[in-house]
């Protein structure tokens, strides 16, 4: 527990509560606690705070499967403006992807997280982690782990890169290059895709967890074979084995910016993203329709999840944020989690977009609880202010 690390930056009025929750929170923490916190509600930043001893603003972050979302804003602008269909199969851009049985897949199912292409039987190297056409190319031979649509499980490492393929073989463009052009660059955003070189001083490598002893024993008692299907998932069989905690050591992950788990955000960048996706910013109309996000947000799984045997509810390519974590918040709410805790979404019902960072990894991986506490001050505040 620590008292002394400051506070700084700004709340709109009538959110001075969420000042307070985020001033508790760095309180409870470790000496060594660095984040940020950022919300837009109707378009305008609400709340801007961050805190630790080399933390700022305008710090950037390792944001992990947050990624996530960046890459799916860009699907569901090429969904919106007919590009892509969602219930076309895969196989109709993407013929190689027909291999040992997956030809009847649809991207909707793709997006659904119900592939059963979680990963390869022999693993990525750190090079091919890094490159999501080499991903695909692997994942095209690639024998499915369950039917195709029968069941979901989540594809840690490489949902963006299935996605990203499409998009390739739709466009002739990445998503990173789609998302810079579309999305990035208008909207001035610092959540990226590929960390430009003049970023490159602003990046907070992460820190990793330093678990009690209780959790320790947890995470120990937890079935991590290499056989699993969360070990193929999260790359821990093969001959390079992933140390997620370790991903933003590599440079060529921080200059892709691989489309699954490679961005590098600020709490700004997260919340501005989501909220441009949602509404009207600077001027600028949402980046999506009413009716797109309510279908990327709908629910198309739930229920048990094969690779990290616990709930899970997905949308397409999102994390269904409402039913997963925070309740309170609208149906329909969207966004993705990163694996160091972070946390980013849209309720397009409170017209409120949420970003969250944190340096140190927190148990368990996943949205911090901390993060529970803090959307609550969020959404009350927005609640009340109207």
């Amino acid at each position: 527990m620590t008292q002394d690390i400051a506070v700084r930056g700004t709340v709109a009025e009538g959110f001075e509560a969420v000042r307070e929750e985020f001033a508790a929170l760095v309180a409870d923490e470790r000496d060594d606690y660095e984040g940020q916190l950022c919300a837009y509600a109707r378009g305008r930043c609400v709340v801007d705070l961050w805190a630790g001893e080399t933390g700022a603003g305008d710090a950037l972050y390792g944001v992990f499967s947050a990624t996530k979302g960046a890459a799916h804003l860009v699907t569901a602008l090429l969904v919106q403006d007919g590009t892509l269909e969602l219930d076309r199969k895969v196989t109709y851009y993407w013929p190689e992807f027909g291999a040992e049985g997956k030809g009847e897949l649809t991207l909707r199912d793709l997006l659904a997280h119900r592939a059963g292409l979680v990963g390869t039987d022999t693993g990525f190297t750190r090079a091919e982690l890094a490159d999501d056409r080499a991903i695909a190319e692997h994942l095209a031979d690639q024998r499915p782990f369950w039917r195709p649509g029968a069941a979901f499980g989540y594809h840690a490492l490489v949902i963006g890169a299935l996605t990203g393929e499409v998009v390739r073989r739709a466009t002739g463009r990445t998503i990173q290059d789609l998302y810079e052009d579309r999305v990035r660059a208008p909207y001035g955003l610092d959540f990226h895709l590929g960390l430009p070189a003049t970023a490159g001083p602003r990046f907070r490598a992460p820190r990793p967890l330093l678990p009690t002893p209780g959790q320790q024993a947890l995470i120990d008692a937890s079935p991590r074979g290499p056989h699993t299907l969360e070990a193929i998932a999260f790359n821990r069989h093969g001959a390079e084995p992933t140390e997620l905690e370790r991903l933003y050591e590599d440079p060529l992950i921080r200059a892709k910016g691989p489309a699954s788990a490679g961005g590098i955000a600020s709490a700004r960048g997260l919340a501005r993203m989501y909220a441009a996706m949602i509404g009207e910013v600077d001027g600028k109309a949402p980046l999506l329709k009413t009716d797109t996000v309510a279908e990327f947000g709908r629910i198309h799984s739930a229920g048990y999840d094969l690779v990290t045997r616990d709930h899970r509810s997905f949308g397409l390519g999102f994390q269904a944020t409402a039913d997963l974590w925070h309740p309170f918040l609208g149906a329909g709410s969207v966004g993705h989690s990163g694996a160091n805790g972070t946390q980013a979404f849209a309720d397009p019902h409170a017209a409120l977009a949420y970003g969250y960072t944190r340096r140190r990894f927190i148990f368990p991986h996943g949205a911090a609880p901390e993060n529970d506490r803090l959307v609550r001050a969020v959404h009350r505040a927005a609640t009340a202010v109207g």
